[in-house]
């Protein structure tokens, strides 16, 4: 299938990350968080990213699980608390890619296509589950401070 094909199968809208995604589970069981906040135990999404587009810096405040379905590699990249970055290369070739990774709660993190011409299908499992007033988009210019090293990619994936 073509990126508008699973856009228009999947029922796929617009993220405000960048890409497209559709809610496919949310659990009924609640979990009350270390914050005292009730939320559902987990949620799921399905998430397309094609023709260049990217997710910009944003973060949440649970573990995310990224699962890959169809296309070529993406890369998710996570800012670590200490300044370094970690790069999960996701994709269908095991010998160079893994088929699923974990951004850790609290992390700021992008994602790209390996190549911008192509697409990437993949799942997003967040445990406890995602609600939008915990989803924040990055300043770029306080991630600039925080991680001078990253200054290159930082700008490359930045809204802002």
């Amino acid at each position: 299938m073509t990126p508008e094909e699973l856009v228009q199968h999947l029922g796929l809208q617009p993220h405000p990350e960048g890409g497209f995604y559709r809610e496919t589970y949310r659990s009924s069981e609640r979990v009350i968080c270390a914050d005292g906040l009730n939320r559902s135990a987990s949620t799921a999404i399905y998430y397309l990213l094609c023709n260049g587009a990217y997710s910009t810096w944003h973060r949440i405040r649970s573990d995310e699980t990224w699962h890959f379905h169809a296309g070529t590699e993406l890369h998710v990249h996570e800012l670590l608390p200490g300044g370094e970055l970690r790069t999960h290369r996701l994709g269908a070739d095991p010998s160079e890619t893994v088929f699923q990774a974990t951004v850790q709660a609290g992390n700021w993190f992008a994602a790209e296509l390996a190549h911008p011409s192509s697409f990437a299908l993949v799942g997003c499992t967040v445990a406890p589950g995602f609600e939008f007033s915990e989803f924040e988009l990055a300043e770029t210019e306080l991630l600039l401070r925080t991680y001078p090293a990253h200054d290159a990619l930082i700008k490359q994936l930045a809204r802002t």
